[in-house]
């Protein structure tokens, strides 16, 4: 049973970023034993980058990664995406791990194109602790992803907001332009 998270779909650039985590055990009591690990958003990225190591290291966990470029965004809208960017996740938990999944937790009201059985809870991602799991490794995977930006894109400081409608970053845009990495399709970049 692999819980399923993403982290992304408002920002006006870069891609959309899904994870998937396996726990191994089905006891648990392991879990809590990895502090603070919630909903992606109700942590700061401090405490964010304190937890993922733990995570991605832990012998009870397994997880993937899946991303959709803002390109593919663009093109085929970001629900769409995002469904893509958790499939890419899932079948990367499995090569990666020689396994096979046979049930989803899903946060929200989400259902992909799969023949695994799934599970959509509201607000998974702080309830579910493989969702919550996975919505910390895919937000830290996105927002590690976004800082290397800043250095191809300086002017626009996507270090600081990673890419979302902040009123600094609608500045930049009205400065600079947008660059390769905005989304076209999101307004008001749409609207340029």
């Amino acid at each position: 049973m692999a819980g399923i998270d993403e982290a992304g779909r408002g920002p006006l650039a870069g891609p959309v970023v899904s994870s998937a985590v396996l726990i191994l055990e089905k006891d648990f009591k392991h879990a809590k034993k990895i502090k603070s690990v919630r909903d992606s958003k109700k942590l700061s990225e401090r405490k964010r980058e304190e937890v993922y190591p733990n995570l991605i290291n832990s012998s009870k966990l397994k997880w993937g990664i899946g991303m959709v470029s803002e390109k593919i965004i663009d093109r085929i809208n970001i629900l769409e995406a995002t469904k893509i960017s958790m499939i890419k996740a899932i079948k990367d938990l499995e090569k990666r791990n020689n396994i096979k999944v046979d049930h989803l937790i899903l946060d929200g009201k989400m259902k992909l194109d799969l023949e695994i059985d799934q599970l959509s809870i509201i607000k998974a991602d702080d309830k579910v602790f493989s969702v919550s799991a996975a919505s910390i490794i895919a937000k830290v995977t996105r927002d590690r992803l976004m800082i290397k930006y800043d250095k191809v894109y300086p002017a626009y400081n996507f270090k600081k907001h990673k890419g979302y409608g902040t009123k600094e970053h609608m500045r930049n845009i009205a400065k600079n332009g947008i660059c390769k990495i905005h989304r076209r399709s999101f307004a008001p970049i749409s609207l340029i």
